[in-house]
């Protein structure tokens, strides 16, 4: 089973090439598409806890 992409076409990049939709960075989403699924579980999980950081900063 592939892992499918968590993009949510809010594609919005913050000053720090951090995507406001999915919490990936531009690499991040650069490199998705050749990741195995390993990477893109890493991937996964560092953009939800970066969106959770920001959610409890709001």
């Amino acid at each position: 089973m592939t892992i499918r992409s968590p993009c949510v076409k809010l594609c919005v990049l913050d000053a720090r090439n951090v995507c406001e939709g999915c919490g990936r960075t531009l690499d991040e989403i650069a490199a998705w598409p050749a990741a195995d699924e390993a990477t893109r579980r890493a991937i996964l999980a560092t953009a939800a806890e970066r969106r959770g950081r920001k959610e409890g900063a709001a």
